[in-house]
This record gives C-alpha cells, sequence and structure tokens, in this order.
C-alpha cells in the first residue's frame, strides 16, 4: 500500500481545511486509517484514526469537536476536516494505515504505512 497524503497549506486561525489521504493497492479497507502530526521541535503525535468500515472513529483531546476523520473505501481514500484552526495546529500531517489494529487510538509503532506528509502552517 502507498499512501499520497494532499490538501496542505497556509490559513489563517479559525480558518478550515481538508485533507486526503489517497492510497494504492486493492486492500485499502482492511486497515484501520489515521493521521498524525509534527510540528516544529515536537514529536510525532497521534491525531485520529477511524475503523475499516469507517464506524468508529478517535480523536487526540487537543482536536476533540474541531477535527472530522472520514473515509471512503471506494476511493480508498481518508480524510481530514480541520475546522477553527489554530496556530498550534501548525505541523506536518501523515497519513497512516494499520492492518493490526482494529479500532481506537493508532499507535504510531503499529503503522504498516505512512504518506509523505503535508505541510498545514496557522497563522495567527
Amino acid at each position: 500500500v502507498q499512501l499520497q497524503a494532499s490538501g496542505g497549506g497556509l490559513v489563517q486561525a479559525g480558518g478550515s481545511l481538508r485533507l486526503s489521504c489517497a492510497a494504492s493497492g486493492r486492500t485499502f479497507s482492511t486497515y484501520l486509517m489515521g493521521w498524525f502530526r509534527q510540528g516544529p521541535g515536537k514529536e510525532r503525535e497521534f491525531v485520529a484514526s477511524i475503523s475499516r468500515r469507517g464506524i468508529t472513529t478517535s480523536y487526540a483531546d487537543s482536536v476533540k469537536g474541531r477535527f472530522t476523520i472520514s473515509r471512503d473505501n471506494a476511493k480508498k481514500t481518508a480524510y481530514l476536516q480541520m475546522n477553527s484552526l489554530k496556530p498550534e495546529d501548525t505541523a506536518v500531517y501523515y497519513c497512516a494505515a494499520d492492518s493490526r489494529t482494529s479500532l481506537g487510538e493508532m499507535a504510531p509503532g503499529s503503522a504498516d504505512y505512512w504518506g509523505q506528509g503535508t505541510l498545514v502552517t496557522v497563522s495567527s
């Protein structure tokens, strides 16, 4: 599976962006999909994940109520809708696929595949 993240950019605080993660291969629906981010000088952190059929989602406390993860298995794409963006959301955002975890928060070490990252910059 190859993952291609896109949709990052520069946005003012309070604005919105939607990230996409397009997957190649035939087994997209068998993976828990997740988003992580890594801000300047920070470690990579979990943002959100969605179960294989898109029924169950998990979010980091810092993004609950502002971000929404979704997926379209027919299009083999996962999304991260980000609203009410804050300067502290500035980071490189990575999508990931995990074949072993069925639901819940994805641990970075359990991801089988990573996208290349897309930069989100939120100006104050």
